[in-house]
């Protein structure tokens, strides 16, 4: 069992999500996060003032998929949050211990 954090475009949610649901794949956490990267901020004008926006939105996704998900759940959020610009996120990948299904008991594969 895997853990996927993406770290996407806010503008790109949807898309992500229509297309991990298409593939079979129910079950996203979402979060609304701050951050940078080689982006590093950028400027912008408010009432003729100018100042430096460091950490800019992002949308971070949690999904637990088992190893037999993996491969599909990577190729559709890359190529679904995919722009080709500077900012488009990134994806890690962790191995998940044990799940737990609270309302049930199920564990492992049977809780994703």
């Amino acid at each position: 069992m895997k853990l996927i954090t993406a770290i996407i475009k806010p503008f790109k949610l949807d898309v992500v999500r229509d297309a991990l649901r298409e593939s079979g794949i129910n079950g996203v956490t979402v979060s609304e996060v701050k951050g940078f990267g080689r982006q590093k901020g950028h400027t912008e004008l408010y009432r003729g003032a100018e100042y430096v926006v460091d950490f800019l939105p992002k949308t971070m996704l949690q999904i637990a998929v088992t190893d037999g998900q993996l491969d599909a759940a990577l190729e559709v959020i890359g190529s679904s949050a995919h722009s080709g610009k500077i900012g488009d996120g990134k994806i890690f990948v962790t191995s998940l211990e044990q799940v737990i299904r609270i309302r049930t008991g199920e564990t492992g594969n049977d809780a994703i």
